[in-house]
């Protein structure tokens, strides 16, 4: 695809995340002779992908991502402080890209905070850059794009809470699936049965509310005759706003991590 950004593209770290991009880039046309994949153990690259457990001492990357634990960015930075790409991205959560940018100099840097789905192009990807060079946000998007939903978040401030919602929402809704999946268990549902029961519902009920034209909380009492038994069990849901709450106080768990892990990158 001539629409990935020209020059080498070097992986630093390459786990979940991260090998989850890398493989959708190459399943839609990024050529794996312009990757090079380091990482301690020399094994997480895909194949026809460089791997290696040390930086190319005669090489440059015109790209540069950071795919490893944003715990690691201070023992990690000054091997790479020398590289000077035109590029550097950046999928560490909580750290900010006045942090990134004092350890390790590029032309431009930009934030991505994508999450798990886009690894089959249904993720989210949330971008942050405070370049003007219309050039860097072509690049960024011609690699996010292919991930999924890739918008630009304006205010960097905004970006822990776009992680808590989009970055760990994934595994919050997997949660929900299962919870859903046990509690048919318990009303006496075969384990594999309530599974494919959930999963199906949850998959519908996604696609049916992105393509709606009212929103999720006008879809769900639309669903929800007077005195049945959707109601019913929404009346319990709603008790309180027990389920707002609940959601409420797991984003905010994550987003005062995500600040935490920015207030250590600062120092």
């Amino acid at each position: 695809m001539s629409g990935f950004p020209d020059g080498p593209i070097w992986l630093i770290g390459c786990g979940n995340m991260a090998g989850a991009m890398l493989r959708r880039w190459l399943s839609e046309g990024l050529d794996p002779a312009q990757v090079t994949v380091i990482t301690r153990s020399g094994t997480r690259a895909p194949g026809g992908v460089r791997s290696l457990t040390a930086l190319p001492t005669d090489e440059r990357p015109a790209t540069l991502m950071l795919g490893f634990k944003p715990q690691q960015l201070d023992d990690i930075a000054p091997t790479l402080s020398h590289l000077r790409p035109r590029l550097l991205l950046s999928i560490l959560a909580g750290v900010e890209e006045r942090a990134l940018a004092e350890r390790i100099p590029a032309d431009a840097v930009v934030r991505m905070m994508p999450n798990l789905p886009v690894a089959i192009g249904q993720g989210v990807t949330a971008l942050f850059t405070r370049s003007n060079d219309p050039a860097v946000r072509t690049a960024a998007e011609a690699l996010a794009r292919p991930l999924g939903l890739a918008p630009w978040i304006e205010d960097e401030g905004q970006f822990d809470a776009v992680t808590a919602l989009a970055g760990c929402g994934p595994a919050f809704v997997f949660r929900f699936i299962d919870s859903i999946a046990q509690a048919g268990v318990a009303l006496g549902l075969d384990p594999d049965l309530a599974r494919q029961l959930a999963l199906a519902t949850v998959d519908g009920a996604g696609a049916m509310a992105i393509g709606a034209d009212a929103s999720p909380a006008v879809l769900a009492d639309r669903v929800a005759s007077p005195g049945g038994s959707t109601r019913e069990g929404l009346n319990v849901l709603d008790a309180g706003d027990a389920l707002q709450r609940l959601m409420a106080d797991t984003l905010a768990a994550s987003e005062r991590r995500n600040r935490e892990m920015a207030a250590a990158a600062r120092r």
